[in-house]
């Protein structure tokens, strides 16, 4: 197979993989506090965490990226950033690298800050 084929048969694949879904601030709050099982993770910056955070929400280091890498394509990931921008990127690597069950959160922090918890502050 030439690499002009693997290629194509790579974004095949992807293209054959559940799109990443949206979902708001309040389904996340929902199923935060149901029994559902998913890892959350932020894709912000260290100093960004400093400022706010939503507890249960991991920073995407090396180390948990590399966690993740080895955990079954079916985990369910939802992804947060700031506004969303940055997490649908994130969702989307993750969704070519094979998994299926991929989440972004509509907003992001900010939107977590002015429609589920206002004691969450805004930057």
């Amino acid at each position: 197979m030439n690499d002009d084929q693997a290629r194509a048969d790579a974004g095949q694949a992807v293209q054959q993989l559940p799109p990443v879904r949206q979902i708001s601030v309040v389904e996340l709050k929902a199923l935060m506090l149901s029994e559902a099982t998913y890892e959350l993770v932020d894709v912000r910056t260290e100093l960004e965490r400093s400022i706010a955070a939503i507890e249960g929400f991991r920073l995407l280091d090396q180390t948990y990226h590399d966690d993740l890498m080895e955990r079954d394509p079916e985990t369910p990931l939802i992804f947060q950033c700031h506004h969303g921008i940055r997490s649908q990127h994130a969702a989307e690597y993750f969704r070519s690298q094979g998994f299926r069950n991929l989440s972004n959160v509509q907003g992001g922090i900010d939107a977590w800050s002015q429609r589920v918890d206002p004691s969450v502050p805004r930057y």
